[in-house]
């Protein structure tokens, strides 16, 4: 038999929904039936599945250790320990509370798992809590934290987590209503002088992992909006603060060199000339793309340390360094 306490983070959902979670590769049939017969109880009392758990609640399981064992993801323990202190030091934290954290990503590492065996920026935000001790092992059988927006591998910037239940659901949901404004920096070829706020259709190559703009609506399209003010013009570049009003795969890249100003170091979508002499001359090898800050509205209800908060990420080394020569 094994009693589990409803925590924090498992507070809300429904029961069933937890028990999927941590009996994670049991059939739901197998946990139906559990609550059926009595041997899996919520409060000691017969349960449906369709109650929502609160904190302090007990879910006992009368089941033998072997057959817990064998239907938990034994996966879901976290880095190991030789690997976690490495991992946790290599986060660079931007701003933390008890509910979210956001942090600086360097260009190179993915945000999440493309395969199984990648380690990504999740891996890193698993480690740094384990190591703080805000949250155990067995807690992450039930509630892993996650990252609530991605960028590109080889983007770098701000990237933003949910570390409790409530962060996760509430800072996702104000990403997804746009509700945060988010801005990046890059450089661009060519001379924009003026700002330009620009309109249009987006279309995915799901085969090439490529997209295209175009002004009209087509069968698979979707509507982007995007605003680029230019900070500083140079000879031949640009520094442009990018306002991403619309977030779609490869939106700011494609969209920019439809418009006529490719980034920097950009193969899939930009000069490939030009490309390769900042190559040679810089050691560039990926798109010039910085997500530089996020500005939250004020009176966040829900998450009230968000209100109005303004988050920045310092630019990589090698982005200032080309900057100072071109710019």
């Amino acid at each position: 038999m094994q009693t589990i306490r409803i925590e924090k983070n498992d507070a809300g959902q429904r029961a069933d929904k937890f028990l999927s979670k941590y009996l994670s590769k049991a059939p739901k049939s197998f946990i139906y039936k559990m609550m059926r017969k009595k041997n899996i109880t919520l409060n000691k009392k017969k349960m449906t599945g369709s109650e929502h758990l609160t904190e302090g609640d007990l879910i006992q399981m009368f089941l033998s250790d072997e057959t817990i064992e064998k239907f938990s993801e034994s996966k879901s323990q976290g880095p190991a320990v030789r690997d976690q202190k490495a991992l946790a030091g290599k986060l660079q934290v931007l701003y933390e509370d008890e509910d979210v954290l956001f942090v600086n990503k360097p260009c190179g590492l993915l945000s999440q798992k493309a395969s199984p065996g990648d380690i990504s920026l999740v891996e890193y935000l698993t480690a740094y809590l384990l190591e703080k001790g805000e949250i155990t092992p067995e807690e992450l059988r039930r509630f892993r934290p996650s990252i609530c927006n991605r960028l590109d591998r080889n983007t770098s910037g701000i990237v933003t987590a949910g570390k409790s239940l409530r962060g996760l659901q509430v800072l996702s949901g104000m990403l997804k209503d746009r509700s945060v404004r988010k801005y990046y920096r890059t450089i661009v070829y060519g001379q924009m002088k003026e700002p330009v706020r620009a309109c249009g259709f987006l279309t995915k190559d799901e085969q090439h992992n490529k997209v295209s703009i175009s002004s009209k609506p087509s069968e698979g399209s979707v509507p982007i909006e995007t605003e680029y003010v230019p900070i500083q013009t140079g000879a031949k570049h640009t520094l442009l603060e990018v306002h991403l009003i619309t977030g779609r795969t490869h939106q700011i890249r494609a969209h920019l060199a439809s418009l006529g100003y490719p980034i920097i170091g950009d193969y899939k979508y930009g000069n490939r000339r030009e490309n390769d002499r900042l190559k040679k001359e810089f050691g560039l090898t990926h798109q010039l793309l910085h997500a530089y800050r996020m500005e939250f509205p004020e009176e966040t209800a829900e998450l009230k340390k968000l209100s109005g908060l303004i988050v920045r990420a310092e630019l990589p080394k090698q982005f200032e360094m080309i900057q100072k020569v071109y710019i």
